[in-house]
């Protein structure tokens, strides 16, 4: 048995044992890191210790910091109240705005991580005010993001079409834009009837986070100097992530240390706000899919794909292994090795290069909602402790469906038509 079928059976048991047992899944993909490189791989602790991933440690404990700051010095109750004045109090808008505000972000050049991080906290804090599903609020904030993304200076979109470009392929930066905006936003019309959005439907918000029933409202919050230094430090950290890439966890951890030191009884107990429990999950499950990626397995079923003969079918492959494996690693790390894979394919002119790049690059992002995908570990840690575990179970059963049900519906909207 090849040390790639073996990581592949390890990932199995590994959620098969979180699903039965109380054992945490974050523990598990750690332990089993350990188990499989030091009997299987030959690797020593500090080869285990490199596909932790530290970077994205740093964007979930700064982010939640920031905003465990922001939620308590009532920034964050200020900002909802803003935004519903800006809707008229619709509450049905809400949702449609953070996924318009996000997908804005990742549109002009943010990273993922930087759009989410910095609008999951707001648009949370939004569903805790009006009585928002969080799984509708975050499947809009993640699909938002990936709507964004693939414009021609959005990150996913320069990779994607960098890729396409280095290896002669024939490509269409507007189609690849215009095709995933408008597939993300279909998503989320699917999303709003189904995850409780028809219930909000005619639905009034006063300011004062209560809906209009009484015609009474609350007392609008003061900007007071705590408040308007959070502002400033939420603007600095959208500037410093879109003007001159820098890393979001660093400097989200920065400004929640000028906060404290300027105002430290407003961040008493922020630290406790950080979603530790999340944090360990999604880290230990990409401890052990970079594993993999050392041992080659993701290389390995690629080329197994390859060597199919039909091409439409191994065209639905690729996407199929696009969107399983990017629900658990770096989507921007999958648009960059699958493309290549998918060479073989374009180049006998049976698959249409156009769609079968748009198909994969569509599944391989609507899927970032999982869990254990930046996204979806941003949206579970800034949701409220007690709906943490339902909001986690829901994006996780998501994050599979979409990553069967995506590549089926894009593969027969993009490349099928593209061969006929």
């Amino acid at each position: 048995m090849s040390d790639q079928v073996i990581s592949i059976i390890a990932l199995v048991l590994i959620f098969a044992l979180a699903t039965f047992s109380a054992v945490h899944l974050g523990v598990l993909a750690i332990v089993a890191a350990f188990i499989v490189g030091s009997t299987v791989a030959n690797e020593s602790s500090d080869d285990i210790f490199s596909g932790f991933p530290g970077d994205l440690f740093v964007v979930l404990v700064g982010v939640t910091l920031l905003f465990g700051i922001a939620k308590s010095n009532g920034t964050v109750d200020w900002l909802v109240n803003a935004a519903v004045k800006a809707v008229r109090g619709r509450i049905a808008l809400i949702p449609w705005v953070m996924f318009l505000v996000t997908a804005v972000l990742t549109a002009v050049g943010a990273v993922t991580p930087a759009a989410v991080g910095i609008v999951a906290p707001i648009g949370l804090g939004f569903a805790v005010a009006y009585g928002i599903s969080p799984v509708l609020m975050g499947l809009f904030i993640a699909n938002g993001a990936s709507a964004g993304g693939f414009s021609p200076i959005g990150v996913f979109g320069s990779i994607t079409n960098n890729v396409v470009e280095r290896n002669d392929l024939p490509g269409s930066p507007a189609t690849l834009f215009t095709a995933s905006f408008l597939f993300n936003v279909g998503l989320c019309v699917i999303i709003f009837l189904f995850f409780g959005g028809r219930q909000l439907l005619g639905r009034i918000a006063t300011s004062g986070g209560k809906e209009a029933d009484d015609g009474a409202t609350a007392p609008a919050l003061r900007l007071d100097l705590p408040r308007a230094l959070t502002l400033l430090g939420l603007l600095s950290l959208v500037a410093g992530a879109l003007f001159f890439d820098l890393d979001v966890g660093l400097m989200a951890l920065t400004i929640s240390v000028v906060l404290t030191l300027a105002a430290p009884k407003s961040a008493k107990g922020a630290v406790d706000k950080c979603a530790w429990s999340t944090v360990l999950l999604v880290c230990g499950i990409v401890t052990y899919v970079s594993q993999m990626e050392r041992l080659g397995t993701i290389d390995w079923l690629g080329e197994r794909v390859a060597s199919i003969d039909a091409p439409l079918l191994g065209a639905l492959l690729i996407c199929l292994i696009g969107a399983v494996v990017s629900a658990f690693a770096s989507t921007t790390g999958m648009l960059g090795a699958l493309i290549p894979l998918a060479v073989p394919f374009l180049l006998t002119g049976q698959v249409g290069a156009v769609g079968l790049i748009t198909a994969l690059a569509i599944s391989a992002s609507i899927v970032d909602a999982s869990p254990f995908s930046t996204s979806g570990a941003l949206v579970t840690a800034n949701t409220p402790p007690e709906q943490r575990d339902l909001v986690f179970r829901r994006l996780m059963a998501w994050g599979l469906g979409i990553a069967v049900v995506g590549p089926l519906v894009t593969w027969c909207l993009f490349v099928v038509p593209g061969s006929l």
